[in-house]
């Protein structure tokens, strides 16, 4: 389970400018575009330059192997999103001839449509429009159509040959691009009375099925299928599969993408070590076969192994589906940060000694602790639905692992540091109500960020035991709400713990009195701030938005911990008593571990639709006007680094090398020419 930007990354904030503007900041700064509301972050490796010939290799091949599936994401979130993709990348890399104020604007909203892996906002689901016309896109696609564009196949889709089947493919893309209520949300867990949650979703997990339809299905393919129902009005489920090479497994959906990724993969496990190599030959298997025990025989193996290169790849986190079931497409490949994960190992060390002060009760605690491996990472490569917003990650997700195994918890180093630095503290001065709360932020803030992300993680998803009639895990129980109680179980053990003379004792925390209460400002305070990020309607959608309004408003309701006033016309949330809090945060946190160890689905329903599902519309346009006065963005996107490799005689690597181009349409352009190499002869590729 992932954490997107937590704590004190919450104040980055909405920027008032038109979509069809972008910007280009000064070289020195992280921030290397804008687009309306949204910065794109370059995150750099510094680490990649200590690895071997040998271990540079393995990396550049498994950035490929990330490049090879990132298409599937689009498609996973909507039925039109590759094809949108194919077209706006391929006017981008045939512009000559378009009007220059068309392509600005065309430019800005593929730069949003890439950052968000479609016309989607990443975190409120809600459909995003273009300021360009219909005729003006029209008039650009066939302008690009004479430069020689969609001449070739791009993936699975064929070419586009004439003008006919162009205007053709424009009209059957119209109303998903310009219609707002047409399809208008990519996930919707909470939709409008008498909507089914599945049907009002635009996501491609299922196909003319509702939530009643599944009632007593069972699929054998949990996370990586599409169930459709047939004309007889069964049900069957379309297996995301490449196929094995002798054709006794059948080829499946997303198999070009599929085949390209173990094509990389093969080559990768060239140049890895014996454990991860076998590691690598097993998620080769589960992408040939779609088999979920292939999926977790690679699971298993890939939590013990502790390489240097890492990666994730795969079929994962189940946000995306309001029934919270099937995993969306992704990937990263990180370098290990020797110096932070050496901290962090002791608090993977310990991690028996926090279970067993957990406030929850005996019965639901781990006797047996498999230390989880911890490793704070610098990011080569993201893709799929991976983001440089997540700054920590603990895999594998399936319960099935984690109770014989253990996890594997990843701190985005990279990615933190790149978001600080973007970020800066022009909104904690308009937020936080007293000059201490300030002061507190700017000299603690960081850290109490990081240790907050390491706790969540590390001993925070790792933690607590089933009961003994959720042996599958809790997920079936829970349905729609497991990733939201998930994700604030992580966040309340971090609260928890983090005033634990332990942390002390592992040299693992400053100043803890200061570092806790700034880890503890930000928590009531973002229940306050995210709602720039929600620009309409007043219901949350995004688990970890809704994890972190959980918890601040329960801990006001019950604790008194937190308190609400205004000054001045302005709204303020603070913490009014710092114990009274850590007393709400251990009744939430017990209480979770229960609701998540009996499969109490009525009583997780009830506190995240009391507390953490609706907020005030007024309120939200009140931060919104307050942002405004702002100049940062609330959305982020990630530019990664380019691994390159030289090639010489037998197709042999004789030098692999790593670049930090600021273009973010370089960058989608080079991966889209993997599926279709006429995008090679878009100019800023040259």
């Amino acid at each position: 389970m992932k954490p997107r930007i937590v704590v004190l990354l919450c104040f980055s904030v909405f920027l008032p400018m038109a979509m069809g503007q972008s910007e280009r900041p000064a070289s020195s700064s992280p921030l290397v575009a804008r687009v309306a509301d949204t910065g794109f972050v370059q995150v750099r490796a510094e680490s990649f330059d200590a690895l071997t010939p040998r271990q540079k290799a393995l990396a550049y091949w498994l950035t490929q192997a990330s490049i090879a599936i990132d298409p599937i994401i689009y498609d996973q979130l909507s039925r039109f999103g590759l094809r949108q993709k194919r077209l706006f990348e391929e006017i981008l890399a045939h512009p000559a001839g378009i009007d220059s104020q068309i392509l600005t604007r065309i430019t800005s909203f593929a730069e949003l449509f890439w950052g968000n892996r479609g016309n989607y906002n990443d975190i409120t689901s809600q459909k995003f429009l273009p300021s360009f016309t219909f005729d003006e896109l029209k008039e650009a696609a066939l302008t690009a159509q004479r430069n020689g564009a969609m001449k070739t196949a791009y993936g699975d889709l064929p070419p586009i040959s004439t003008p006919g089947q162009l205007t053709k493919e424009l009209e059957d893309l119209r109303a998903s691009l310009f219609d707002p209520a047409f399809e208008p949300m990519s996930t919707a867990k909470n939709p409008k009375p008498g909507e089914d949650p599945l049907k009002a979703s635009s996501n491609t997990f299922y196909e003319g099925v509702g939530l009643a339809d599944l009632k007593d299905f069972h699929e054998q393919h949990r996370l990586d299928s599409r169930v459709i129902k047939d004309h007889d009005g069964k049900l069957r489920e379309l297996v995301y599969r490449a196929g094995s090479a002798d054709g006794r497994i059948p080829a499946g959906l997303y198999a070009i993408y599929l085949k390209k990724a173990i094509e990389c993969l093969e080559k990768a496990r060239a140049f890895a070590d014996a454990q991860q190599a076998e590691v690598i030959g097993d998620l080769i298997r589960f992408y040939q076969t779609g088999d979920f025990n292939d999926w977790l025989k690679f699971g298993a193996d890939w939590v013990r192994n502790d390489a240097k290169v890492d990666f994730a790849n795969g079929f994962i986190e189940i946000y995306r589906d309001a029934r919270g079931a099937k995993g969306s497409s992704q990937s990263f490949v990180t370098v290990t940060d020797q110096t932070v994960t050496a901290a962090m190992a002791k608090l993977a060390a310990n991690a028996s000694y926090f279970e067993q002060k957990a406030p929850w009760d005996a019965k639901y605690k781990r006797q047996t602790f498999q230390p989880p491996v911890v490793k704070a990472v610098e990011t080569l490569i993201e893709t799929g639905d991976f983001a440089v917003n997540t700054i920590g990650d603990n895999l594998p997700n399936e319960n099935e692992i984690h109770e014989k195994y253990g996890t594997k918890n990843f701190l985005f180093t990279g990615s933190s540091r790149t978001l600080d630095k973007a970020t800066g503290t022009s909104a904690i001065e308009e937020f936080a109500d007293s000059p201490e709360q300030i002061a507190r932020n700017k000299k603690y803030g960081t850290e109490a960020e990081e240790l907050m992300t390491a706790l969540h993680e590390v001993i925070g998803h790792g933690s607590g035991k089933l009961s003994e009639k959720l042996s599958g895990g809790a997920e079936p129980y829970l349905k729609e709400y497991f990733s939201t109680l998930e994700e604030a179980r992580a966040d309340l053990m971090a609260l928890w713990n983090v005033w634990d003379p332990k942390l002390k004792e592992l040299g693992l925390i400053s100043d803890q009195q200061e570092v806790a209460k700034a880890m503890y400002d930000s928590a009531a305070l973002v229940a306050l701030t995210q709602l720039r990020r929600i620009p309409g309607g007043d219901t949350i959608e995004e688990d970890h938005e809704r994890d972190r309004q959980l918890i601040a408003f329960y801990v006001m309701d019950k604790a008194g911990g937190i308190e609400r006033f205004e000054r001045g016309g302005k709204t303020y949330l603070r913490v009014k008593d710092y114990w009274k809090m850590h007393e709400g945060v251990g009744m939430l946190l017990a209480e979770l571990m229960r609701i998540k160890a009996e499969g109490d689905y009525a009583a997780i329903k009830a506190l995240v639709d009391g507390y953490g599902l609706h907020f005030e519309a007024k309120l939200r346009d009140q931060v919104v006007a307050r942002y405004r006065k702002l100049n940062l963005p609330a959305y982020w996107a990630g530019v990664n680094a380019e691994v390159t490799a030289t090639f010489g005689k037998n197709s042999q690597i004789e030098k692999v090398e790593i670049s930090y181009p600021r273009d973010p349409v370089r960058q989608y352009l080079l991966y889209g020419a993997m599926y279709d190499k006429g995008l090679l002869a878009a100019p800023s590729l040259h």
